[in-house]
């Protein structure tokens, strides 16, 4: 069920969004070459611990999309990976590119958010423009989320950008709605027909996340960790989310990344 929220409510929901915003922005300085990837787990326990009010969404979470209880604090995808990805005993090498997906629970209500970002000094030309493809899906899609819009409209922004690019586009994971839990309705496909669907009005709260492979659209979950979807012919992946509030005066960003 889609469930509109109240400008109070989107007002309860900001500490969220910055908070994980806020993460983000410390962790794309703190992740360099020669960082483990259970040194970003350890860095985001720390704040949510710190944080009154705080709480994981990942630790515990077993939807059935993945394999048990994700157990983790943050989904931190490397090259082929690119969703839901399992940190692991693992040094980040020269030209790696990262993705962090985070959301967490603050006083009751949920931001999700994803950045992608190469770390070191040889950054492959091709990955900085798939990065850069899905951020400019991501604020297509924001600026689409606009009252008496069509959830169509969002995806059809998203869509058209990875169009653009000349990357494929997988359907089977994207956005969705975001409040008291993490995922809820409705689901924000990256593609999707302009004037069609759910009519956007003020108080809906959506995560929008545009993630593209670079030479295809299938996908697989690694067995190893049961969780870790991966890049069927070994390419690299990137993603981009925002968590939005769509009000009177169009959308707003809730997990913001500024000082």
């Amino acid at each position: 069920m889609i469930e509109l929220k109240t400008p109070k409510e989107i007002e309860e929901m900001k500490p969220a969004g910055r908070f994980v915003g806020g993460i983000l922005r410390d962790l794309k300085e703190f992740t360099k070459v020669g960082t483990n990837l259970l040194e970003i787990d350890e860095f985001v326990h720390k704040r949510i611990v710190d944080r009154k009010g705080a709480e994981s969404c990942y630790v515990d979470y077993a939807p059935d999309f993945g394999t048990g209880p994700f157990a983790h604090y943050i989904c931190i995808s490397v090259n082929d990976a690119v969703l839901h990805g399992v940190p692991f005993d693992y040094n980040l090498k020269d030209g790696d590119l990262v993705s962090l997906d985070l959301a967490i629970n603050v006083d009751g209500w949920v931001a999700d958010s994803a950045i992608s970002f190469v770390v070191g000094e040889h950054k492959d030309p091709e990955d900085l423009r798939l990065i850069k493809c899905t951020e400019e899906a991501l604020e297509a899609g924001i600026a689409a989320a606009q009252p008496g819009n069509r959830l169509g409209d969002v995806s059809a922004a998203v869509g058209d950008v990875a169009r653009e690019y000349g990357y494929p586009i997988n359907l089977e994971f994207g956005g969705h709605g975001v409040g008291r839990i993490m995922h809820g309705d409705p689901h924000v496909p990256n593609d999707g027909r302009a004037h069609h669907g759910y009519k956007l009005r003020s108080g809906l709260v959506i995560a929008i996340e545009p993630w593209f492979l670079k030479t295809t659209d299938e996908i697989y979950q690694d067995p190893k960790d049961g969780w870790t979807l991966k890049s069927s012919d070994g390419s690299r992946g990137a993603h981009s989310e925002h968590t939005i509030a769509i009000t009177d005066n169009g959308p707003v960003i809730l997990t913001v990344r500024d000082k």
